[in-house]
């Protein structure tokens, strides 16, 4: 498989997507070279970063994430279109990543965005990187919305959450799809005892920093889940949704490797657990490789 070339594309998935890093990475390990890239949601902004040639600096960014952090990067707004502006998070990474254009970058880029007015999708393919990735991450009613000319433009994955008719084909290439909300069971790997008492502190002081107890508006659903809160709910109203809207791109366009990640190896805002999505999405990669070989 060496120097095979690959068609990439990068589903939405919020904070899951970090495990895209961890696929791109088995796969450039293993010889293959990435020849274009698209994406939705967070999967734009990992393709996006890529595609500027800097997703070393954007995963070691990621890496040093914390919990207070990743709660620091929430400008929030209680505005009547979304509880987040989702500047905060864009302009700190332009502060180790500048902002390039995307006809300029070394390999065919797309992101995709919803234009909620006229009920299509919105394909960049040119100018600001950043514009791209901020439109295509506006989760409706999460993240404020961009007003794009004569029209609103929220989250690519309301639409197209694995756009495979959106990424550039080359010849003799290879379509590799990464789905991050995959209907298929997850396990997390057994910890030694000090990782265990980490895990623990780790989880009591989530509990203290919880976005719930931030926001006022999300219920604590530990003794009841049925008991949703604000951000839970809309989390949990999107994924049969796009779960649906992926399989059905996966059996139109049939990419050569599918690679799942579950849907239950995070929630939207895990971006603190950087470490541990990048290794499942590493080896997701692997064994979905190892079987395309086979084949």
């Amino acid at each position: 498989m060496k120097n095979k070339p690959v068609s990439l594309v990068l589903s939405s998935g919020g904070a899951r997507g970090i495990a895209h890093i961890g696929v791109i990475e088995e796969l450039e390990s293993q010889g293959f070279e990435i020849k274009s890239i698209a994406g939705s949601s967070m999967g734009a902004v990992v393709a996006g970063v890529y595609a500027m040639g800097c997703l070393g600096d954007y995963k070691k960014w990621l890496l040093s994430l914390k919990k207070t952090d990743v709660l620091n990067l929430m400008d929030f707004t209680f505005s009547k279109s979304g509880l987040i502006k989702g500047e905060k998070v864009f302009k700190t990474m332009q502060e180790f990543i500048p902002d390039k254009n995307i006809e300029n970058l070394d390999i065919p880029f797309a992101a995709i965005a919803t234009d909620i007015i006229n009920e299509k999708e919105i394909i960049f393919e040119s100018g600001s990187v950043y514009d791209a990735m901020r439109a295509s991450t506006a989760i409706p009613t999460v993240f404020t919305p961009v007003k794009n000319e004569n029209t609103i433009l929220v989250d690519g994955g309301v639409l197209n959450p694995l756009p495979l008719n959106r990424v550039k084909r080359t010849p003799g290439d290879i379509l590799v799809a990464v789905d991050v909300y995959a209907d298929i069971p997850f396990t997390e790997e057994k910890e030694d005892t000090k990782k265990q008492k980490s895990s623990n502190k780790l989880k009591k002081l989530n509990n203290q920093l919880n976005i719930s107890a931030k926001l006022k508006i999300i219920d604590s659903h530990k003794k009841d889940k049925r008991k949703l809160g604000y951000l839970k709910l809309i989390d949990y109203a999107t994924r049969a949704m796009i779960f649906k809207l992926s399989e059905m791109s996966v059996q139109l366009y049939k990419p050569d490797i599918l690679i799942q990640i579950s849907r239950r190896s995070g929630s939207t805002f895990d971006f603190y657990k950087a470490e541990e999505l990048i290794e499942i999405g590493r080896k997701a990669a692997r064994e979905s490789i190892e079987k395309h070989i086979k084949h």
